[in-house]
């Protein structure tokens, strides 16, 4: 089990200010360390002791380049839209970063997965009611849910599209383009294909992205995340009609 690590730990710091509402955070140049910077300048490679924990999970471990979470029932990721409740307790795992381009990659493995709506994915998580996410939601032993929520000022829209119950494993690509946001997934780490593109009202200058793992209802598995890295831009400017005049 790998040393628990607080979410306000000397490293995360200024991450925790953010994540709790600290607005003077932002302006902490002297606490801040620009995680992406960082991997960029060393081949994209992320050092995992620069991440910090949102609701650190009870049992999870680092091993290597590996991380493994076992979510606990009842944790979850929503915010008022249709259901009509908001939860906000599951454990998101990220770095941070004032980067207007880059790309994040990460491979999930949910083969434990068992019970309606247990996930894990890529997340960008702010506050509780700035946030988007990609996953695969398991549904049941026909199929599941691959989609990503986006939320902004404290309302979810959840879109997704059904894929085959035996898809165990899942690659995503997390873009950033100044205050707008591409995730993409694949099968193979490979060919990525568009899932969503949505702008983040909240998300200025610094951001805190990563992955997380949760079970909405009364189950538990463990989620594994390898193969994190990050890159250039992989998500190109557009190249048909030219923006507007601001």
């Amino acid at each position: 089990m790998h040393e628990a690590m607080s979410f306000c730990s000397s490293t995360g710091k200024s991450l925790c200010a953010a994540a709790c509402g600290n607005p003077s955070s932002k302006n902490n140049d002297i606490e801040f360390t620009d995680n992406v910077s960082e991997a960029l300048a060393n081949g994209g490679k992320i050092d995992l002791d620069d991440l910090v924990w949102t609701r650190e999970p009870a049992s999870y471990t680092i091993d290597g380049d590996t991380v493994s979470i076992t979510t606990a029932p009842h944790t979850d990721l929503w915010q008022r839209t249709y259901y009509h409740f908001r939860n906000d307790n599951a454990p998101v795992f990220q770095m941070q970063t004032r980067e207007q381009y880059f790309s994040f990659v990460v491979k999930t493995d949910f083969t434990q997965s068992h019970h309606r709506f247990d996930q894990c994915g890529v997340v960008m998580y702010l506050d509780s009611e700035n946030w988007l996410k990609g996953s695969v939601e398991y549904e049941n032993d026909r199929f599941q849910h691959l989609g990503s929520v986006v939320t902004n000022s404290g309302w979810s829209d959840w879109a997704t599209t059904a894929i085959p119950a035996d898809v165990k494993t899942m690659w995503y690509r997390f873009s950033r383009r100044a205050d707008d946001f591409c995730i993409e997934c694949s099968t193979d780490g490979i060919v990525f294909s568009q899932m969503r593109i949505c702008h983040i009202h909240a998300a200025s200058d610094d951001i805190t992205f990563g992955i997380y793992a949760c079970s909405p209802e009364d189950s538990s598995f463990t989620a594994v995340f390898t193969d994190m890295k990050i890159t250039e831009c992989m998500w190109k400017a557009h190249d048909g009609q030219q923006p507007d005049e601001e």
